[in-house]
């Protein structure tokens, strides 16, 4: 391990003078290594995390062990990165509770974006709700492949029979971070939907979550 170089002090610099918006991915990456290796600046070695993960968005979506693999970060590097993009994500999320309205697709997304946001398969999520469209509980469905969760209508209607829930929202994530649901998406949000009306349970929403992004079936007329 070697110190910061005078040209890898220019980052946390700029921090102080500037501002932490005045730096790029790249010059955040370095601070958060803060030494470098023989032969590699701190600098450098953040270049090889971004040159292997292009752009804050495609970091946040790779695993631990990814960024170890990255020649000469190595694991308590990895940690590192690692925890400050779920730390970031946390700050931003807005977590339901129990009792608390459901009024917008975009509180699904902030309940679940730092916990779904950087998976590399799917999950699927039920939210259960009373006759006023409050939050009864969460129920974790399923966790799939890269490109599929496996959902039955008995599991996602299993709790909310039993608790007597008056509605459900549907929630996963894709790992693409591309959020627009897919032909599979469509098929068992109208599956469950067919199901929910024969128990008695509404579907009101299926959100599917991307990176920093979301679609609502319910706000884009697809239920």
């Amino acid at each position: 391990m070697i110190p910061f170089s005078h040209d890898e002090e220019r980052p946390r610099e700029r921090l102080w003078r500037f501002g932490v918006e005045t730096l790029s991915d790249a010059d955040l990456v370095a601070l958060l290594l803060r030494t470098g290796q023989r032969g590699a600046s701190a600098s450098e070695l953040a270049r090889r995390v971004l040159e292997r993960h292009p752009g804050a968005a495609a970091l946040a979506r790779a695993s631990a062990s990814e960024i170890a693999a990255i020649p000469g970060i190595g694991l308590a590097r990895a940690a590192t990165i690692t925890a400050a993009l779920a730390l970031g994500r946390r700050v931003d999320a807005l977590p339901l509770v129990r009792g608390q309205p459901v009024i917008s697709a975009e509180q699904v997304f902030r309940h679940f974006a730092h916990r779904l946001g950087g998976l590399c398969q799917e999950r699927f999520y039920v939210l259960l709700l009373d006759g006023r469209g409050r939050i009864q509980d969460e129920v974790r469905i399923s966790e799939g492949t890269l490109t599929a969760s496996l959902v039955h209508p008995r599991e996602v209607f299993r709790r909310a029979v039993r608790e007597a829930a008056a509605s459900v929202i549907l929630v996963h994530n894709h790992p693409s971070g591309d959020p627009t649901p897919s032909s599979e998406d469509e098929a068992l949000t109208t599956r469950l939907r067919a199901a929910g009306d024969v128990v008695g349970i509404r579907v009101l929403d299926h959100v599917v979550l991307g990176a920093g992004r979301w679609v609502s079936f319910a706000e884009t007329a697809r239920l």
